[in-house]
């Protein structure tokens, strides 16, 4: 990943990190809707991240945005404000080249500076690549719900996985 940076989102990334979601939305079980992300709608959520002070981050290479990763509220009750819920998207093309690991490695430090002390990624159980990368960062497994979900027709079953900060 030497010539990938990991920077913070700015509003000029919102349509490239919408592509990316919406290819994902349309081909995939990587998000279990079938409503893709409208310009404005991508705005609204980058700008309550950046209200509420959680970051968005991605993976450029020269001109070409390859992925982005956020966190945000895990739940809205008070006693949940030491842990946020990740979010990590990446380019089908960039897959496998680091970027994946290099944004939730980012990621959980910019989380553990924030004075954040657990991250969670939700995951669908048929995710191996999203699974590996988690369990790569330190993420460990601490739950399933099977079918809790679906997509497609068929039934998905989610995973919980947990990062201590």
């Amino acid at each position: 990943m030497t010539d990938i940076a990991i920077q913070d989102a700015v509003e000029a990334d919102l349509p490239t990190m919408a592509a990316i979601l919406n290819k994902e939305i349309r081909e995939t079980t990587a998000t279990w809707t079938t409503v893709e992300r409208s310009p404005r709608a991508m705005r609204r959520w980058w700008m309550d991240l950046r209200r509420d002070g959680y970051p968005t981050l991605v993976a450029v290479e020269g001109d070409n945005l390859l992925g982005y990763a956020s966190y945000g509220r895990f739940r809205t009750w008070p006693g949940y404000w030491r842990t946020a819920e990740n979010t990590v998207y990446v380019h089908g093309d960039a897959r496998g080249k680091g970027v994946g690991r290099g944004l939730l490695t980012a990621l959980c430090a910019r989380a553990k500076y924030q004075g954040l002390s657990n991250l969670v990624g939700v995951i669908g159980a048929d995710r191996a690549g999203s699974l590996a990368l988690h369990t790569a960062c330190g993420y460990v497994e601490v739950g399933r719900l099977p079918g809790v979900g679906a997509k497609f027709g068929e039934p998905l079953d989610m995973v919980m996985m947990q990062k201590t900060l």
